[in-house]
Parts: structure tokens; sequence; C-alpha cells
């Protein structure tokens, strides 16, 4: 869903090409708010007409760094919303660096919920601001992919885990 500023206007955004297609990065003025990735040739807010400020080209910037093998972790201001649970989850794959990866069982141990893993797959694939905060270093305890939820699924979380150089297994 695509909110609005208080003004009524239409929120900050900035889009770029990646190699896993085209990313639209929205905030709030103040922080990054959504990184959504292009699925099936579409992005969620393709009709709003692109609006920087210095936090979405800062985060383009850094995206564009990341994606080019020069950045290995973003400083840009975040915000998420979602559930104590999720932010726990959330919070912790912030911590992840560059080529690490984490299981399910371990996320959902870290935030204190060993047995939640169904809850911990939930909140990762819930993330709203993917890559940035870096839900694809998630695999299962085996180190398969089970999933992924942005851009077009599997394919675009093998290239990440690839691009970070994170074993797993097809």
């Amino acid at each position: 869903m695509i909110t609005r500023t208080p003004a009524g206007g239409p929120p900050p955004l900035r889009r770029l090409d990646s190699p896993i297609g085209r990313i639209e990065v929205m905030g709030d003025g103040r922080s990054v708010t959504s990184l959504s990735m292009e699925r099936a040739g579409h992005l969620p807010g393709e009709e709003l007409p692109e609006r920087g400020d210095a936090v979405l080209d800062r985060a383009v910037d850094q995206l564009e760094e990341y994606f080019a093998g020069r950045r290995r972790e973003f400083d840009v201001p975040v915000r998420l919303v979602g559930t104590a649970f999720q932010l726990a989850v959330w919070n912790r794959l912030a911590e992840l660096a560059f080529g690490e990866e984490i299981s399910y069982g371990e996320l959902g141990r870290s935030t204190g919920r060993a047995t939640a893993g169904r809850a911990v797959g939930g909140a990762v694939g819930a993330n709203p601001v993917p890559i940035i905060v870096p839900c694809h270093r998630v695999l299962a305890s085996n180190h398969r992919i089970t999933g992924y939820s942005g851009g077009n699924g599997i394919p675009t979380k093998v290239w990440l885990l690839d691009h970070e150089r994170i074993g797993f297994h097809a």
C-alpha cells in the first residue's frame, strides 16, 4: 500500500536499475521506510513521480555502490514499523555483516523465540526494507534456500547470496 505524506502529496520516492531489476525506495523525509524490488515487471509505486530527498538520494547511492561491489554496509536511517517480534527479528538482521548468514532457528533463538520458526519466517518475509535490512542472509539450518519474498523470489535471493559469496544449497 502506498501512503501519502501528511500534506497529502506522494511520499519521497527514488528508483534505480540494478542487476536484480528495478528497485524503488520510499521514505518519510527522515528515513527509508520501504524498499521494493521489481516483480513481474512492476513496482508498487510506479504510477508515482520520483521525488528524492537527501536520505533517499544517499540510499540510492549506497545501493548502487553495493551492487557494484564497493559497499558492504549501509548507514542510512531506516524506520521499521511492525510488531515487537517483527522488530526484534529485523533488528537482528540489521546486525548481520556482509557475507554473514544466519538460519531461521538461530534467528529465533537470538530473539528469544527458539521454537517460533514459522513466525520467524513470516517476520523475515514481511521485512519492508530488504537488502538494507538483509533478510536475504537467512537460510535453512542445512544452508538451503526456502524462499524469498523480494523481487522474483529465489532467483533474486540467489543473486544476492552469490554477490556476497554466501554458500548455500539449491
